[in-house]
This record gives C-alpha cells, sequence and structure tokens, in this order.
C-alpha cells in the first residue's frame, strides 16, 4: 500500500468542507483560496479547486461575482450561499462526530505506536 497515496485521498476528503470554511468567512479570489490550502497543508493544484468550485457553483452552495482589478482582467470572488451555509453546518456537525471518534479510537492505541 503506498502511504503518498492514502495521504492525499485523506486530505482531498476534506478539501470540499475547508473551501466551505474559508468561503463562508466572506469573499474570496480563488488564488487566496489555493494559497490558505496550501499553507495549512492541504495540497491542492489549480486542476482541482477549479472544477470543485464549478460543481459547488452548480449545487448552488456558492455564488461569485466578478469585480474589476487595477492590475488585469475582472477577477471572480466567491462567496457562500444560504444553501451552502445548512450544508456547511451540516458538515461541520459530521466532522465533529467523526473527529470525536477517531480521536477515541487514536487515544486508546497511544502507547502501541510510542
Amino acid at each position: 500500500m503506498n502511504l503518498e497515496n492514502t495521504q492525499v485521498q485523506m486530505r482531498k476528503g476534506v478539501l470540499e468542507f475547508c473551501i466551505l470554511h474559508i468561503i463562508s468567512r466572506g469573499e474570496v479570489y480563488a488564488s487566496d483560496l489555493l494559497e490558505e490550502l496550501t499553507s495549512a497543508k492541504i495540497m491542492v493544484v489549480e486542476g482541482t479547486l477549479y472544477p470543485l468550485l464549478t460543481r459547488l457553483k452548480k449545487a448552488e452552495l456558492v455564488d461569485y461575482k466578478w469585480i474589476e482589478s487595477s492590475s488585469g482582467p475582472p477577477r471572480k470572488y466567491y462567496t457562500i450561499t444560504e444553501k451552502g451555509l445548512v450544508f456547511l453546518k451540516q458538515l461541520s456537525q459530521t466532522w465533529n462526530e467523526l473527529s470525536a471518534s477517531t480521536n477515541n479510537i487514536i487515544n486508546q492505541n497511544n502507547n502501541i505506536l510510542k
């Protein structure tokens, strides 16, 4: 089994959740999303991010608007919708339950891994 592949799959599993959290803070430009995700060590590339943003838009979880830029073409800024906030709240509940369950299992094995 490939460790790196498993790590990538784990990160992909939380990517949509993290993106919705970032967008829920307010308008955000895609490159700012990339920067925050990368600094958090949730590796993502433009080829992954833009299709995901498109899926979130089609699902009506996010919206965007074009804002003129003084240094080039207009930029697309993303915001979360009301439907997206409800979805994020549900995901947050699932994350909290999953995190607690996982930590419970991990903490029972701590002595073995030391």
